[in-house]
């Protein structure tokens, strides 16, 4: 089971793209080192209070699957500097 998971988000601290991206780095490091999760900004990347960041997790599971996606979800809410405007999640 292959799960992908498409996060735009807004940063509202963030007045330069080095702020921002020292934002978005903590998040894909954290989300990387912790979960079975590839992580990437997909979108946004000339944006300095914008982001859209894609999560993707392979399991034989899907219950497990959609477990590490909650956990990555969990993990972007716990940063109070960065608001998640937009989920989606894509099964494959």
């Amino acid at each position: 089971m292959i799960a992908s998971l498409e996060v735009e988000c807004f940063i509202y601290e963030a007045h330069s793209l080095k702020e921002k991206r020292s934002v978005i780095k903590r998040i894909i490091t954290r989300a990387h080192n912790e979960y079975n999760v590839a992580v990437s900004e997909l979108d946004y990347q000339n944006l300095w209070q914008r982001t859209l960041l894609g999560f993707v997790t392979i399991s034989s599971d899907k219950v497990q699957a959609e477990k590490e996606l909650n956990r990555v979800i969990a993990l972007i809410d716990s940063f109070p500097e960065i608001e998640r405007t937009t989920t989606d999640v894509i099964w494959l």
